[in-house]
Order: structure tokens, then sequence, then C-alpha cells
């Protein structure tokens, strides 16, 4: 049975985006948001969706002094006969199950994840994109707003789940995949074993600013993080799991040392490349083999895999003030496919052979 909650309409509707084309990525937020609240001895409560105004938090809550919160990123696709539907929510569900208990954060039940995103999307549904490379962004998160200056985990907290109209991560969508220009990280690290390097927490994000910074001088996209230990072996393209493509063979790393986040696009690719009888490994690759590969012609394709861009090709990695090309500089077939394929599953012009995405009762004509 599904959870019903009260909706109070906005009174001051905004303007929509006027042209799709150009949305960018997250920049324009819907009508309406759903909200609800926990408290230690009674549990998640209170579910509504609301219009989408400022929040008001005590200045000295505790999510603002010890960042205790952690967030999820989803899309909505809508299908070609109007209807929405979201992508592998059952593996996000895990996911945060995982995050919040690494953050002692209350489990979220995953059926309130699902219909919370179902009401306000019902609600705002008029805001869904139509334009070719667009989607809803969903944004859930949790966060602690107790008043508290205890360093202690906190008995309240609120769950916020946020639409935003989106197009592509990377500029506009021209439906061709392009390639980006990375840079090398071997100085600050994303996530050392035992820490939050596999959740969803907005200090993973935070810490990982002054690295991008340092990608942006030399006019590259991202960085590509190597690992805390030894700085010797590649972990994630910033927000990003990584693959890379040598000899015809896939390699990425392996989620056994908690440092790497698992991906929902992580799992489908190496999902759909072991469908395709492509070898993929899961495990240790050393950034010195990487470059080896790039000088001898044997590194066929980098790409990295995420909600936001889905598949992202990798043309070239700067390391130690030196560019290295990968192969011909573009995105490369395998990653054209994946994109192909996931991409299309999404927004259902490709039959979902995998079962991976979930319908809603709404149709957007």
């Amino acid at each position: 049975m599904k959870n019903r909650f009260p909706v109070t309409r906005t009174t001051h509707p905004k303007e929509k985006p006027q042209d799709e084309n150009n949305l960018g990525f997250a920049k324009v937020f819907t009508d309406h948001m759903f909200v609800m609240d926990y408290d230690e001895g009674q549990g998640w409560h209170d579910g509504r969706v609301v219009p989408y105004e400022p929040l008001q938090i005590d200045p000295a809550s505790c999510v603002l002094h010890y960042a205790q919160m952690m967030f999820e990123g989803m899309k909505a696709y809508r299908r070609p006969d109007g209807v929405l539907q979201i992508f592998r929510p059952d593996m996000n569900i895990k996911r945060m199950a995982r995050t919040a208990e690494r953050m002692c954060i209350p489990e979220l039940p995953g059926d309130i994840l699902i219909d919370g995103i179902e009401a306000v999307l019902r609600e705002d549904a008029d805001w869904m994109p139509k334009a070719p490379g667009t989607s809803m962004y969903i944004r859930p998160f949790i966060f602690a707003d107790e008043v508290s200056f205890s360093a202690l985990w906190a008995n309240h907290y609120r769950f916020i789940i946020l639409l935003a109209p989106t197009g592509a991560y990377y500029g506009s969508f021209t439906g061709k995949l392009s390639a980006s220009r990375i840079y090398v990280q071997d100085k600050y690290i994303r996530a050392a074993r035992g820490g939050t390097g596999f959740a969803k927490v907005g200090g993973n994000y935070g810490g990982a600013m002054r690295a991008a910074r340092d990608a942006a001088e030399y006019h590259c996209k991202d960085v590509l993080w190597l690992d805390a230990a030894e700085h010797k072996y590649v972990e994630e393209i910033g927000t990003s799991n990584a693959f890379f493509r040598i000899n015809d063979e896939v390699y990425t790393a392996s989620l056994d040392s908690g440092t790497i986040l698992p991906g929902i696009t992580r799992d489908s690719v190496i999902r759909l490349l072991k469908s395709w009888n492509i070898p993929v490994h899961e495990g240790k690759l050393e950034f010195a083999k990487v470059l080896e590969a790039a000088k001898d012609g044997s590194l066929q394709e980098i790409f990295a895999s995420g909600t936001a861009a889905v598949i992202s090709p990798i043309g070239s990695l700067t390391f130690e003030g030196v560019d290295y090309q990968v192969a011909d500089g573009e995105a490369g077939p395998l990653a054209t496919k994946l994109y192909t394929n996931l991409y299309g599953m999404q927004t259902g012009t490709v039959e979902d052979t995998m079962g991976w995405t979930y319908p809603f009762d709404i149709v957007v004509k």
C-alpha cells in the first residue's frame, strides 16, 4: 500500500524555463518539495509536499557545525509515450541505507523514498522538460537540524526531496558524446580506507574542491584521483566511477577498499559489459600502467560513469604538466555504445531487458 502525503500547493508559481536546450545542470528548481521529519522515539513522520521555499534552520543546528548529512542523486525520464520513470531506485535505497549507517542517521524506509518522489513529481509534472538530452534531476537528502554543539549524532532530522529540470551535465546536448580533459591529482586525496568514500555525503565533495580548482588551472574538466595510501592506483574521476579499456579488456577500481562510491551507473556498466562478453576486472590498476598503455597505444578508452552525465569519455590526461592523449582523443566506441544503451533504457527508446526501469502512473504529453 502506497504512502499518501498531504499537499500544500504554492500560491506563487515560478516561471518555467523557456529554453530547454540550455537548462544546465540543476540550476532551476520546481514549485514544490517533499519534506519529512524524524524524532527519536517517533521515527519518520509527517511527510508532506509543500511549496519550494527557504528553510528555517537554527544557526546552532549540528549539520552546520559537524556536517551530519547525506544525499542521493537520481533522475526521472520521460518516455516517448509520455510516461515518467526512474532508473534502478532499489540501488539508491540500498546505498542510502549504507550511508545512513555510516553517518549514524536513522534509515529511511525505501517505500517513503519512492512514494515521496512520486508525490512531488506528480505535483510538478508540468515542469518535466521534453527536449532531447533533458531529464528531471531528483535530489533526496537528510540532515540533522537538532540544536546542539555536542559532537554526537542527533535525535532530530529532516528529509527533503528537490526536483530540477536539467540538461546535459557538461554543456549542451549535441546528440554526440564529447571527450573531456582530466587532471591527475597526486597530492590531495578523495577518500581513505575506513573513511566515508563509499558513502554519499557532502564532506566528500567539499573536500574535493581544492583539487578541482587545481584541475581548472590546467584547463581540465575534472580530477583523476589516486589512492590515499600510495598515490599509485587509479580510483575515481571527479564525482564519478572510472573505467579504463586496455587491449579490449575493461578495468575499474574495486569496492573492497571502501574508498569507492558504489555507483548505480557503475554497476549498470559492469553488468552490461559482462552481458556483451567483454572482460571486466575490478581491482587495483596502477596509474603507471595507464601511462604506459597511453604511450604504446594499447589504451583504447577511458570513461567515467555517474547519474549526472551517464557516460563521460576522457580524451586526455594531464600529469605533472604533460598531456597524454587517450587513443584519438575522441569518445570511444564502447563508451558510446554504453551511453546509447543506458540512456536509451532510461528514456524508453531502447528495450529494458534488464528490468531496471521503474515507471510511475504519471504521463506528460
